[in-house]
């Protein structure tokens, strides 16, 4: 039960607001499922991977992806979650969960400010500031465990010019493939320590979540998304100081 309620609550979020579900996932699988740290920001990649991936199929097929955007930005992204991953595993995972905690902050103030205004700015594709972005969030997104979609959406739309509906889209993608890279560090690193994944909760939180976004999604036309998005700002901020309180100064 709080398996499927933790990942419902992520797709839930993610279909409302096209970003900030996945900085739930460590939380839920930290507090929820009482998962070790390291595991539960290792798991969290793969399991926001998976959702990424079933919603980009859904995109594709409607065309909303800005696939030269995707690869000039999550190629390097995979490089960066790498990296960011393979120093996440030479770490306590205290200060991972501190990183986090303020990413979670930095979240909160982003979907506190943003109204979701579908507008573009019309700049032109600059590859190396694109690159750059993708090597900077994949490196953060990787070492805490992120997809890091409340930082790739403004920085496409702001920086490269995408207009909202296009970015949120292009950004699942992007947090795919960042998401899976990362997620491979870990593994390799944590398996050959002889710690071993809960496939089945990790299959079931995909598989709940991609389901919940459609939830989240059908909400998102129903109520007042403006209130709902300060609300989850608020959720946030309260929910870093309890990790904060929680998993870093124990």
């Amino acid at each position: 039960m709080f398996v499927l309620l933790g990942a419902l609550i992520i797709g839930i979020s993610l279909g409302l607001f096209g970003s900030g579900g996945s900085i739930l996932t460590v939380p839920v699988l930290l507090y929820l499922l009482q998962m070790p740290a390291e595991l539960a920001i290792a798991s969290s990649l793969l399991i926001v991977a998976g959702i990424s991936l079933l919603g980009s199929v859904q995109n594709a097929w409607q065309k909303r992806i800005s696939w030269r955007h995707l690869w000039w930005f999550g190629l390097p992204g995979m490089l960066g979650t790498y990296g960011g991953a393979w120093i996440g595993t030479l770490v306590d995972s205290r200060w991972q969960l501190l990183v986090f905690a303020i990413l979670m902050v930095v979240a909160a103030i982003f979907m506190w400010r943003n109204n979701q205004q579908e507008t573009a700015n019309q700049r032109p594709f600059q590859p190396a500031k694109v690159v750059a972005d993708g090597l900077v969030v994949g490196a953060i997104t990787g070492f805490v465990g992120v997809g890091g979609g409340f930082l790739i959406v403004p920085a496409l739309v702001l920086m490269a010019g995408l207009p909202l509906g296009i970015a949120v889209a292009t950004s699942l993608g992007i947090i795919a493939m960042k998401s899976f890279a990362g997620f491979t560090k870990y593994y390799l690193a944590f398996s050959a320590a002889g710690m071993s994944f809960n496939w089945q909760v990790i299959a079931i939180m995909v598989v709940a979540g991609f389901i919940g976004s459609f939830a989240g999604n059908w909400l998102g036309q129903k109520l007042p998304k403006a209130k709902l998005q300060k609300g989850f700002a608020l959720f946030l901020a309260v929910m870093a100081v309890v990790v904060i309180s929680q998993s870093v100064l124990k």
